[in-house]
């Protein structure tokens, strides 16, 4: 007879995204993620593989459950609309009183080693989609004429993603909502016309 699970998965990866969160992936350990979660060792690596197989889990619930919230922005009807709803989104999220400042994708892109992981190249890769879903947005508003043709859709995705990341880094530093909404304002006026 099979032993029955004496914890709860979703809120064991609820725990382990506030863990990774305020402390960067390096930085929360085995030993910190099984206290946290009231388990042992051995519980662990049964639910989850490893600490980076549950992290593979902590974004995929974090980009389904708070990401997702700046990404329904590609939805607005106009490029301008796209880029102010997705910052403005980005600086309630990252300035959330209920969740760590900051975003934890960036909080854990900034590993302690330098030496290339499969993480690290996972993380590369969820930015370089987020990146490419801004910019095929982008070159649908262009083809449309909602951008100028002399717009680069690239450059401008990428502006936009900088910019928020930069606001995550500000936010985590002390930045409020009110400084990171500043900022967008800031930003904007550097929107093609």
């Amino acid at each position: 007879m099979a032993r029955t699970r004496v914890f709860e998965i979703d809120r064991a990866i609820e725990i382990a995204t506030d863990l990774f969160w305020r402390n960067g992936y390096e930085r929360t350990s085995l030993a910190d993620l099984t206290g946290a979660m009231g388990i042992t060792p051995p519980s662990f690596y049964f639910a989850f593989g490893s600490k980076e197989g549950l992290f593979k889990k902590v974004l995929e619930h974090y980009m389904r459950t708070r990401l997702s919230y700046a990404e329904d922005a590609l939805n607005q009807p106009t490029a301008r609309g796209v880029a102010e709803q997705m910052l403005l989104r980005l600086a309630d999220l990252y300035t959330d009183p209920k969740c760590p400042p900051g975003c934890l994708a960036v909080n854990c892109s900034f590993p302690c080693s330098d030496e290339a992981t499969p993480l690290r190249d996972e993380l590369a890769g969820l930015r370089s989609a987020r990146r490419g879903r801004l910019r095929d947005r982008l070159k649908r508003a262009q083809a449309t004429g909602d951008l100028p043709v002399d717009c680069d859709p690239n450059a401008l995705a990428q502006f936009l993603i900088v910019v928020g990341w930069g606001m995550a880094l500000a936010a985590q530093s002390g930045a409020t909502r009110n400084d990171l909404r500043r900022t967008v304002a800031t930003a904007l006026k550097a929107w093609p016309s």
